[in-house]
């Protein structure tokens, strides 16, 4: 007897696959947008223009300055600012609404092989952790530990939403198996999982700057402070157990802890900058690497043009927001990189002359399920 979840799938599978393309894609589309509108937020120091969450001084909307004062008297109403926050707050709960659709939308299918659900779920669990991130980010005051893992949160939904969707991409393909075997893909190599907690690494030190005020703390390229090893306080820069309480917007630390930030900010993307030549040297001559390899180049050749302007420009908005971009930029970028090196050993091994489908279906099958 066909179970309720494959009676589900076979009533209409090729919709509902395409539906869940179309989610996902918007999703990873629109996740760009969020991160940038919480960046924006951030940049015109609006993180706290709501003392409370999730609403904004007891209300879903901005009150009037009457009422804002009787609710905390104490915070007095910004209207820019608060409805800055609140409309980061507003998008930010539409893509929790959308991942929570997607993944209604896909529990008929979970139980075919192939089919990306523990992705979903994964989805699903960083996005309830990232509206954690989100409350506590006003709860204690801007607090830099959270503030920073806030944005990686971000970008972690987004590459999620990325990854669910190249997978899904898969699943309609009907690329889940050769001769009924499973596909083996290949494991990533030390270069590639350097370059990779190398981004993720440079990620959290651009939060750690964003985090504690410290995108100017080094006046100057390629010197700082006119030294090229200026005085700085490491431990007290990377004291990751501040205290909680204090407000920390416009933050807390003295001068040469913010410089030992941004001065291993730029440590940090030479060494990345080093691992990602090393990269592209070593697989260039295979030709299916090689335009996200360029591509990974180049987007980091702009970023660190921005991160040299935002310097040399005292840290201007616009500029400010479009290097929180190419931010965005490089984690899409490597993620490619990264599927297509383990997927470029199932295509040489595909054999040429045969079609192969899920659960051994057959061309006429495939008709049916609205794969071809």
């Amino acid at each position: 007897m066909m179970s309720s979840s494959q009676a589900s799938f076979r009533i209409d599978p090729g919709r509902r696959l395409t539906l869940l393309l179309t989610l996902s894609l918007v999703g990873f589309l629109f996740t760009m947008v969020v991160i940038l509108i919480g960046a924006w937020t951030r940049l015109v120091d609006a993180g706290l223009g709501c003392p409370d969450w999730p609403g904004c001084y007891g209300r879903m909307v901005v009150p009037d300055a009457e009422r804002a004062a009787f609710h905390t008297p104490d915070a007095p109403l910004e209207s820019f600012k608060a409805w800055v926050e609140m409309i980061h707050r507003y998008v930010a709960s539409t893509l929790g609404l959308l991942v929570i659709s997607l993944v209604v939308c896909g529990a008929p299918l979970r139980r075919f092989p192939g089919f990306p659900w523990k992705v979903s779920l994964a989805l699903l669990g960083v996005i309830l952790i990232q509206g954690g991130f989100g409350a506590f980010t006003v709860t204690l005051k801007l607090w830099p530990q959270v503030v920073t893992l806030h944005l990686l949160g971000g970008l972690s939904v987004m590459l999620l939403f990325l990854w669910l969707h190249l997978r899904l991409r898969r699943f309609k393909a009907g690329d889940l198996t050769l001769g009924g075997i499973p596909a083996p893909r290949r494991a990533l190599s030390p270069l590639w999982c350097l370059a990779v907690v190398l981004l993720v690494l440079q990620l959290a030190l651009g939060g750690w700057v964003s985090s504690n005020y410290a995108g100017i703390a080094c006046q100057g390229f390629p010197t700082c402070n006119g030294q090229w090893w200026p005085t700085m306080d490491w431990s007290e820069g990377f004291h990751l157990t501040q205290t909680v309480g204090p407000n920390y917007l416009h933050g807390q630390l003295h001068a040469d802890a913010r410089t030992a930030i941004h001065f291993g900010h730029r440590l940090g993307a030479f060494l990345l900058g080093l691992v990602l030549v090393l990269l592209a040297w070593r697989h260039w001559k295979e030709p299916g690497l090689r335009p996200w390899l360029g591509g990974l180049l180049g987007v980091y050749s702009v970023q660190l043009g921005i991160g040299i302007a935002n310097v040399l420009m005292w840290l201007p908005l616009w500029l400010a927001l479009l290097h929180t971009a190419g931010a965005v930029a490089m984690v899409a970028t490597l993620a490619m990189a990264v599927w297509h090196w383990r997927e470029s050993s199932i295509r040489s091994a595909r054999p040429q002359h045969q079609e192969t489908y899920p659960q051994g279906e057959t061309r006429q099958d495939k008709k049916e399920w609205g794969h071809v």
